[in-house]
């Protein structure tokens, strides 16, 4: 039996020793400089989710070299058996409307509601709107099953790229990228949005521009109905009760783009609301709307411009000028829209706000300003193309300091994949992990705000947090999620083969401990300060 308490007390009581210690010291500096087993450990952590065994001692020979693999994903097919996993033409065939007139009739069918909007069913009388309810009471129900249905292979995407692919940075900046774009999928409509959003909007664009970003997630449905942008209208819905909605335009401006300290107003929020009036979707009820209502053209992702079901509704846009910004903008319809997506993208404020966050995701919790105004100066001149940047940012001297090694907290996202690739487990149910992702409190697409899951240490650390990691330590080194029996599993002298430098001292000597428990051994090593940060 796996003794969690006593887990608990040498875990807690080891976080507190510093980073890896560096084995040399630069002649030229005096400072610290990192051993090749040492600097591969610190790429895998930063730029995946942790080595799988034989990861560390195959980067060790050469960084820089896995970095710039990394930086371009396209060269690297993903494994045959992953591909077969994965069921990602769920959403790339999926006409998003047609599934939302599904989902709302099966709501129906089971006696609930569902938030409909107002702008979708002009004539048919008020819409209900109890947030929450469809979650209710479909168990076993053709209402749950359709539910499943979508959130599985969203799960699915998602959890097994990150564990098995190639491509692991790639998999890392679709975790910032969503989080910094966050949706909510238990928002009704949401719950079956979700996968079809990070087909679309987020995984196609991780590695590209951020003004393809911006306009992936400005046109999806997801982001319209998550940010209520779609019930926006224009002064000429004052009579019917309706008007405009500043979430999505406030969002965009504090959360998406400048930064909430970049000296815009509040009229410069409402402006922006009013220009966006008319970007919605295609009715889900399409009859007595004044208008032709246009067919949703399923693409392929991978067009910023192409995202299934959007839809320019000119009769709710504000046709009054605009000064937003500093500019004045003449009534232009969807373009003032797209005018004011190519100002925000190319703001200089938007590349400091990004700039900030990719450091603080990638090397500190406070990241230095010079780090921070150099990816800005590469993020301009480059016009907001990401890789760029990262590039950059990874051949820093700060990404190598080894004061910021091992210097991050993991998020229960990256502890949970970590901890799987380390051992070289696999899972053939991803529900399991997903659920103890949402022990931990961090629930896959379940960020309730719009400013996603946060990155840093005073996030996440706590003891009921430690607590709820070492219980999945124990679970993991017992062979099983629940009901779910992990493949794979190595013992703990392997293991802390595998991991290198980023087992301490104070770690192996807990685990010499008890070879006479190989689980809690494991358990130990999973469990450790080397395994809790990055």
């Amino acid at each position: 039996m796996i003794n969690r308490r006593r887990l608990l007390q040498s875990t807690a009581a080891a976080l507190g020793i510093a980073s890896p210690a560096a084995s040399t010291f630069s002649a030229e500096t005096g400072r610290p400089v990192l051993s090749g087993e040492q600097a591969a450990a610190h790429v895998l952590n930063r730029l995946g989710f942790g080595p799988r065994p034989g990861d560390l001692q195959v980067v060790a020979g050469n960084p820089r070299a896995w970095i710039e693999q990394q930086l371009q994903p396209q060269e690297r097919a993903l494994p045959a058996s992953l591909a077969a996993r994965l069921n990602e033409s769920r959403f790339v065939d999926a006409d998003p409307i047609g599934v939302l007139r599904e989902f709302t009739e099966l709501v129906r069918q089971n006696n609930l509601t569902v938030s409909v909007a107002q702008t979708m069913q002009i004539g048919d009388g008020p819409a209900q709107m109890e947030a929450g309810q469809p979650a209710q009471r479909t168990q076993g129900t053709p209402l749950g099953r359709y539910l499943r249905s979508w959130q599985t292979p969203a799960y699915e995407s998602r959890l097994l790229r990150a564990l098995e692919s190639p491509r692991q940075l790639e998999e890392v900046m679709v975790d910032f990228w969503f989080n910094h774009f966050n949706v909510y999928q238990g928002k009704n409509y949401m719950r079956v949005l979700v996968g079809h959003y990070e087909q679309y909007a987020i995984r196609p664009f991780a590695m590209g521009r951020l003004r393809d970003l911006l306009g992936a997630t400005a046109h999806h449905p997801a982001m319209l109905y998550y940010l209520d942008n779609w019930s926006s209208i224009g002064p000429q819905g004052e009579s019917r009760g309706r008007g405009l909605n500043e979430n999505y335009a406030r969002e965009l401006m504090e959360l998406h783009t400048l930064g909430v300290d970049a000296g815009y107003s509040q009229q410069d929020v409402t402006q922006l609301a009013r220009i966006l009036t008319g970007w919605t979707f295609v009715p889900l009820r399409p009859q007595g709307l004044p208008g032709a209502v246009p067919a949703v053209q399923v693409v392929a992702p991978g067009r910023a411009d192409r995202i299934p079901g959007f839809w320019f509704n000119n009769r709710a846009h504000d046709q009054g000028e605009k000064l937003w910004l500093g500019h004045r903008i003449a009534p232009a319809g969807q373009s003032e829209g797209e005018f004011a997506l190519d100002l925000l993208a190319r703001h200089p404020a938007t590349a400091r706000h990004i700039s900030f966050k990719l450091a603080q995701y990638f090397v500190s919790d406070q990241p230095d300003k010079a780090l921070v105004d150099k990816l800005a100066q590469v993020f301009l001149a480059e016009d907001g193309q990401i890789v760029p940047v990262l590039r950059a940012l990874f051949q820093s001297d700060a990404f190598w300091a080894a004061d910021n090694v091992g210097n991050k907290f993991k998020t229960p996202y990256h502890y949970v994949l970590s901890t799987l690739r380390a051992g070289g487990y696999g899972i053939s149910n991803v529900l399991p992990l997903a659920s103890n992702l949402a022990a931990q409190g961090m629930p896959l697409f379940g960020c309730q705000t719009p400013d996603g899951y946060k990155n840093t240490e005073s996030a996440w650390l706590s003891p009921d947090g430690l607590n709820k990691r070492l219980d999945f330590a124990t679970r993991v080194a017992s062979g099983r999620l629940g009901p779910e029996r992990l493949t794979g599993g190595i013992g703990a002298d392997e293991l802390m083969g595998q991991l290198g430098p980023l087992v301490t001292p104070a770690t192996r000597n807990l685990v010499a401990q008890r070879r006479d428990d190989p689980a809690t051994a494991v358990a130990l090593v999973l469990a450790s300060p080397g395994m809790m940060r990055r």
